[in-house]
């Protein structure tokens, strides 16, 4: 999808930069893709202390499965 964004020339350069990247689209997509994965790893994480799931094993169990 296109869309226009208007983005400083410093912190597109800086961009460019931290996310290793020679054009601005790559990086600016890599970047938003980037903060879109944490987003949801901090929710998920959130989720996990509220005790949003319950896991019928134990921790000790589960290590033991993998052994």
């Amino acid at each position: 999808m296109r869309i226009t964004v208007d983005i400083p020339e410093d912190v597109l350069n800086d961009l460019s930069k931290i996310m290793a990247e020679d054009k601005k689209s790559p990086a600016v997509s890599k970047a938003v893709t980037e903060f879109v994965k944490r987003a949801k790893a901090k929710e998920f994480g959130k989720m996990l202390r509220e005790g949003a799931f319950d896991f019928p094993m134990t921790n000790d169990e589960l290590e033991k499965l993998g052994n």
